[in-house]
């Protein structure tokens, strides 16, 4: 496919259309609990003033939202729902969850390896049946900050970098892939945040992704790349006043 930008799309190494898992599937696909925030933020259009306050009651699931982004990926790509089969105990599934969550966010595993997970039709079920249990096995916070991405972040990421990795996520998608990004605006850190990708379209001036936001699970939200600027922008939210941000694609190789 021809990109707006006119740039000759990346090779991905995870997701090739031969080895592709099933496609991302946002009401199959994702937990139905939130990553959770600590901070209540409060945006004024007219000054561009951000403003916040520490939630009340603290939460009790927080900074989770790149554990969360790694393990509906690996749950696609490591396991098998069967709502036919009966429901099996808390032990049993705490042993499947640290089987999945254990194998590699990068690359399927072939169909005869996958991990059944019995009584449940979709993760998303099954979080909502089995939350406290996925929340306490799935990784801690540390997990977020541990991440091999942040490296990248703190060189710069100019904008035929932004192109490129544009043009490779769309590829992607349209192999059957459901990439995996990084979210940052550095070194202000206004945003710094993971998310999950499973659809694209073509625009007049780019590409619209749609997207699995683990702060904002009850919908879809969309990502926007405008080529004659070479920028991705996300839309005004709970966290966010709007505005561009740089990705980086993870989980997509060794050094990332």
């Amino acid at each position: 496919m021809t990109t707006p930008d006119a740039i000759s799309p990346a090779k991905h190494h995870n997701e090739v259309v031969s080895g592709a898992p099933r496609r991302f599937e946002f009401a199959r696909d994702t937990f139905a609990f939130a990553n959770e925030l600590h901070w209540a933020y409060r945006f004024d259009p007219a000054t561009a003033k951000t403003t916040f306050s520490r939630r009340v009651p603290s939460p009790r699931y927080a900074h989770r939202c790149f554990v969360l982004v790694r393990s509906a990926r690996q749950f696609l790509y490591h396991a098998r729902f069967d709502p036919a089969r009966s429901p099996a105990s808390d032990n049993h599934y705490r042993h499947l969850i640290r089987q999945v969550v254990s194998r590699n966010p990068r690359k399927p595993c072939p169909p005869d390896q996958c991990l059944v997970i019995p009584g449940f039709a979709s993760l998303w079920k099954f979080s909502v049946a089995r939350e406290q249990l996925l929340k306490s096995e799935c990784g801690g916070a540390w997990r977020s900050y541990v991440l091999r991405s942040h490296w990248r972040m703190v060189f710069p990421i100019s904008r035929a970098h932004q192109a490129r990795t544009a043009a490779a996520l769309s590829t992607a998608i349209h192999q059957g892939g459901s990439p995996t990004i990084h979210l940052v605006r550095f070194p202000n850190l206004s945003i710094n945040h993971g998310m999950v990708l499973f659809a694209v379209s073509t625009t007049a001036t780019g590409f619209r992704f749609e997207a699995y936001d683990p702060n904002e699970p009850a919908k879809p939200t969309t990502l926007s790349y405008e080529s004659n600027v070479r920028t991705f922008s996300l839309p005004a939210n709970c966290y966010w006043p709007g505005g561009r941000v740089d990705v980086i694609e993870i989980y997509r190789g060794w050094f990332l």
